[in-house]
């Protein structure tokens, strides 16, 4: 139960990360976008900020086999690449660039009740139903 929680608090810490960055205001990342016009670099201190405080963290922490709280610590071990993963990736950065949403802001955005934002979840979770049968 506790494991929850704190999944759920981080979780929540996240979303109100995005939400004040500007991560789910979709013009604000289509602007950062958009390097020829009127280019937007505001979200390069949200990415910079957030590789200043947790490579650190993963640098200490990179050999542990537990978290602090006593949990085993799962991080993904495969590096192979295949036309699969180019694929998605390819569609989610499409998808990305012409909507200015990914998954994580999409979400943290619901409560604004935005219909672009209601679309783009409905698109993506076709898109996790289409990806089951590809």
């Amino acid at each position: 139960m506790i494991e929850r929680f704190f999944s759920f608090l981080s979780g929540v810490i996240f979303g109100i990360g995005l939400v004040v960055s500007g991560m789910t205001n979709p013009e604000k990342v289509i602007g950062f976008l958009s390097i020829a016009h009127k280019w937007d670099a505001s979200l390069i201190f949200v990415m910079g900020g957030a590789i200043i405080v947790t490579a650190p963290v993963f640098y200490i922490l990179r050999n542990r086999q537990q978290s602090l709280l006593g949990f085993e610590i799962k991080l993904l071990q495969r590096n192979d690449l295949d036309k699969k993963l180019f694929f998605g990736a390819s569609i989610f950065g499409v998808g990305w660039g012409l909507v200015g949403l990914c998954p994580g802001p999409a979400l943290s955005s619901i409560a604004l009740f935005q219909p672009i934002t209601l679309i783009f979840l409905l698109a993506m979770m076709v898109g996790v139903m289409i990806n089951k049968y590809i």
